[in-house]
């Protein structure tokens, strides 16, 4: 029900996965329209439910340096217009209790990243808005502490949360995906699982992080196996020159024929 409230989608009464898919950060006009353009031939093709994901800013930074956005107003106002021009809902995440009611005038999803997640006040904010929260597990948090950050959501009034899994710290510089927490999460919300940055590798000494996009068609397989409700998936046309997140991305180019495949496996595991 969760994903049926979400404006504009389209495909979902398909039995399909959900996606959520799109760029790390919005980094112009012409780069996000190229990208959803691409993303709803394949998913209509497809029959998969889709919303287009873009970070119309980038707080959480290892370094000073490092690319945060084009501006939020602009930035906010291409979300709209993909989803103006394609038809689709689009998500975007807050860092601020003061994002969620600016953010919540673009677009159809807002998500909580992940370090932020036990942030109350963000989190009650976003669902003050009246729309879907996508509450993304904390590196450091079990599955089962999410039902905390759920009822959080319920206790403000709405009943639109979903739960991302975006992989668990294993050290230092690794993550790991724990495949249990899928239908534990499950009892709480809708769960979806964040295939890229699952593969990251952080805190590399250079300050920019690493990732295993080699590992993306493994993990995704193993999200659908176990009935996950929902992809996240990160995409570019040049993963090597995006501004954020381009060391696990998936290349756009092979977007369609590991959509295609994942689809043939939901099919066997729900017939199963």
């Amino acid at each position: 029900m969760v994903v049926i409230s979400i404006p504009k989608i389209k495909h979902a009464d398909s039995d399909n996965f959900f996606l959520l898919c799109g760029p790390c950060a919005i980094e112009g006009e012409d780069m996000a329209l190229r990208i959803a353009e691409k993303v709803v031939s394949i998913t209509d093709k497809l029959k998969i439910p889709y919303v287009f994901k873009g970070s119309f800013k980038k707080a959480n930074r290892s370094r000073i340096d490092s690319f945060t956005g084009i501006g939020d107003e602009n930035a906010l106002k291409i979300l709209r217009k993909v989803s103006e021009t394609f038809d689709i809902p689009t998500v975007t995440d807050i860092h601020e209790v003061s994002d969620a009611t600016k953010a919540a005038e673009y677009v159809d999803v807002l998500q909580i990243p992940a370090f932020l997640v036990r942030q109350t006040d963000l989190v009650v904010a976003a669902a003050k808005t009246g729309k879907v929260v996508n509450l993304k597990k904390g590196q450091f948090m079990s599955p089962e502490a999410m039902k905390h950050a759920v009822q959080k959501v319920k206790d403000s009034g709405s009943d639109l949360a979903l739960i991302t899994d975006r992989g668990t710290m294993f050290g230092y510089q690794d993550m790991v995906v724990d495949f249990r927490g899928i239908p534990t999460m499950r009892q709480y919300a809708p769960t979806v699982l964040d295939v890229t940055h699952s593969l990251q590798q952080p805190n590399q000494s250079a300050g920019v992080t690493g990732g295993r996009p080699d590992m993306i068609e493994t993990i995704a397989r193993a999200g659908v196996v176990n009935n996950v409700d929902g992809l996240f998936i990160e995409t570019h046309f040049d993963p090597a020159n995006a501004k954020s997140d381009g060391a696990n991305m998936l290349h756009l180019d092979n977007l369609e024929g590991l959509l295609t495949r994942l689809v043939e496996i939901r099919t066997l595991v729900t017939n199963f």
